[in-house]
């Protein structure tokens, strides 16, 4: 049962990727059309995690008034009327609406969804069910990057809002009709707000740690084709050779799950994927290192991705998770709402995409001390 659940959700989920991916696909027609830099666009990209510094913590409260089913189907329904929104839009601020209201989604869904695969899987094959679940997320976004290229090149920049809706519509109906809670799952009325000082600095620890890994990531994706593009590869070429990397962790974050949770390891297994992640911003700025970068990328650097996301159900006891949730996802939204801009505007400063891949190795090499100190905190008795 509880592998068909994850099926359910990581399909769910998968759509989160592709409404992300909107805007970042159609850069170039947005920023045409709408007469934005660099920084505004990040500023645009930003929006879809700007919901939840503010909505973490009330949407983990939730909890105890409604069911993990209607909220997640809620939050999918929000997601998919976000995108019909940007999709509709005339001017920058009704896209950055549509942009709010789906990231309102995205908080609800992701916290939610979290939740209930720590509920389903506890401390058993925990890495493995969480690295499928985070691998659901580059998966939209890979499918994103090429099927938006399509769509914007076969109709307009409207198009991937609209199907993204489509399919985020979809999946709020499959997990209001298909999704059960696990039988031993604390009642809403024995779910507390309070955590303990312990479970504070281990939830901070790890929601630091998840933010900023994906802020590395969402620079890659973002940055990494207009690199490709000043070196001389056609819009197309440059989006697939990024996207690679997200389509190969697909795999390999799976497999690290299984690795770690049948051998353990799993600090030696995280740092070296960081120090992978950090070298492949490196090869993807020299000429012919591009297909090399991408896949080292996306097989080794994204691969610990479970780990890091199964910290936050290692942190809270599990009558205190889903508020422990929302401090989580407040500090990973802080820092995904910030990266993009901040990346946008070190681009131009620098006058070169080549300055957000550093500014991705720094991300990157910074999940390394806060991962190791959860570790040393949860160790302590």
């Amino acid at each position: 049962m509880r592998w068909r659940i994850l099926a359910l959700l990581v399909l769910a989920r998968a759509g989160l990727g592709v409404q992300f991916q909107t805007v970042g696909s159609a850069a170039g027609e947005i920023t045409n059309i709408f007469g934005m830099d660099n920084a505004q666009l990040g500023v645009m990209i930003g929006l879809f995690m700007a919901p939840g510094l503010i909505l973490a913590l009330p949407a983990g409260a939730f909890s105890r008034f409604a069911s993990d089913r209607v909220l997640s189907g809620a939050g999918l329904a929000a997601l998919s009327l976000g995108g019909l929104l940007s999709a509709l839009a005339t001017s920058p601020e009704t896209l950055g609406l549509g942009r709010i209201v789906a990231g309102a989604g995205f908080l609800v869904v992701t916290l939610y969804f979290t939740k209930m695969v720590a509920d389903w899987f506890g401390t058993r094959e925990i890495a493995t069910a969480m690295s499928l679940l985070v691998m659901s997320w580059p998966f939209g976004i890979a499918l994103g990057q090429v099927g938006h290229t399509w769509l914007i090149t076969l109709f307009d920049w409207r198009m991937p809002f609209a199907a993204a809706s489509i399919w985020c519509a979809a999946a709020a109906i499959g997990v209001w009709v298909f999704y059960r809670s696990p039988h031993d799952s604390p009642p809403a009325t024995e779910r507390r707000m309070q955590l303990l000082p312990r479970e504070w600095a281990l939830v901070c620890s790890a929601g630091l740690a998840w933010g900023i890994f994906n802020a590395g990531y969402i620079v890659w994706l973002s940055f990494g084709p207009a690199v490709l593009e000043a070196r001389g590869h056609t819009l197309v070429a440059s989006a697939s050779i990024v996207s690679l990397a997200s389509w190969v962790m697909i795999f390999s974050g799976a497999v690290c799950g299984q690795i770690v949770d049948r051998f353990g390891r799993r600090d030696t297994v995280l740092v070296i994927g960081m120090l992978a992640g950090a070298a492949a911003f490196l090869l993807l700025q020299l000429p012919g290192a591009e297909l090399g970068a991408s896949l080292l990328f996306g097989l080794i650097g994204m691969a610990p991705a479970g780990i890091i996301m199964a910290l936050s159900g290692q942190a809270v006891a599990p009558e205190r998770r889903a508020f422990g949730m929302g401090v989580f996802f407040t500090l990973y939204h802080a820092v995904m709402a910030i990266s993009p801009a901040l990346a946008g505007g070190i681009v131009d400063l620098a006058g070169s995409p080549d300055a957000a891949m550093h500014h991705g190795l720094g991300l990157f090499l910074t999940v390394i001390p806060l991962a190791l100190a959860f570790r040393h905190l949860k160790s302590r008795q």
